[in-house]
């Protein structure tokens, strides 16, 4: 039942960003098997592919709260994308401008209650900047060691990591 509503739901925020915006947005595919904490993504690929995967066990836990609120924010995703290309911050003026249209909550992350969820947890890595010490997941870790640079948000200095010191 959920899922269908989400389905659903997700096919009108696309319909309501359409009619605004006078052109067509393409999804490709709807899935339910994102895991973890995580409620739910937006992506794109060059191939011009593009899927919005929710999570099955936070939709079913919070239902129609779920879909008030991550549904219109990955569609948001979608058309901000698909206007705009990468040149925007995921959660940008354009992106809260397209949650107004929606009348929904543009808040960055969700609340749900996710005690009961399980999720993979990642490893740690210190990395400095000039103000403070940064704590970076394996997956940062691994984007660094391949050339990545990440800048601290406060200081705007790249962040470099305590082993390498």
């Amino acid at each position: 039942m959920w899922q269908q509503r989400t389905i659903d739901f997700t096919w009108e925020y696309l319909r309501q960003a359409e009619r605004f915006f006078h052109r067509r947005f393409e999804l490709s595919e709807i899935r339910f098997d994102v895991h973890g904490k995580t409620a739910g993504y937006f992506k794109q690929l060059s191939s011009g592919f593009s899927l919005i995967n929710f999570n099955d066990v936070l939709l079913q836990a919070n239902g129609e709260a779920f879909i008030r609120r991550t549904v219109p924010h990955e569609v948001a995703h979608l058309v901000v994308h698909q206007m705009h290309g990468c040149a925007t911050r995921p959660h940008g003026k354009e992106w809260k401008e397209v949650m107004r249209l929606f009348n929904a909550d543009a808040s960055r992350c969700h609340d749900y209650d996710v005690s009961h969820v399980r999720s993979r947890q990642y490893k740690r890595f210190e990395y400095r900047c000039d103000c403070q010490t940064h704590y970076l997941t394996s997956i940062r870790h691994n984007r660094v060691l391949s050339g990545q640079n990440y800048l601290c948000r406060n200081c705007n200095k790249p962040l470099i990591s305590s082993i390498s010191r």
